[in-house]
């Protein structure tokens, strides 16, 4: 009876923490302080030294043990577990306003206060100058 063996491949496992993390590979090599390329390679070796792991988690913001011990499947299962639609539920977790809406009200309300700072001052410039008459 043969064991399946348990998949190991550091790389494989920085690809895909660094696309869950949204992240690209230029990014990562920016943050590395390598070229794209090299990322690349590393992402394609089934190992990598501790020290270079080390300052791949940390620029992934995830810890050296996190990457050896990340396994897709258990990522599945938790979203899975923690992940629940109830569509019978009045409550509504959208979004229930439009961000560009409030962005707008914020301009126009920014440009009546201006508009009245400039009413403000063009009476202070107008009541001295009647002062200096």
């Amino acid at each position: 009876m043969q064991t399946k063996t348990k998949n190991n491949h550091i790389g494989r496992k920085i690809s895909r923490i660094r696309e869950l993390r949204g992240m690209k590979q230029e990014t990562l090599a920016e943050e590395l302080g390598i070229s794209q390329q090299a990322v690349s390679n590393i992402e394609n070796s089934e190992k990598v030294d501790d020290v270079k792991l080390e300052e791949i988690a940390k620029a992934l913001g995830v810890t050296k043990e996190g990457i050896e011990n990340f396994s897709e499947e258990a990522i599945l299962n938790i979203i899975g577990n923690t992940y629940h639609v109830d569509n019978s539920s009045a409550v509504n977790y959208g979004c229930t306003f439009n961000p560009l809406d409030k962005l707008i009200d914020a301009y126009e309300e920014n440009k009546k206060l201006y508009e009245r700072l400039l009413q403000a001052e063009k009476d202070k410039v107008a009541y001295l100058e009647k002062l200096i008459k």
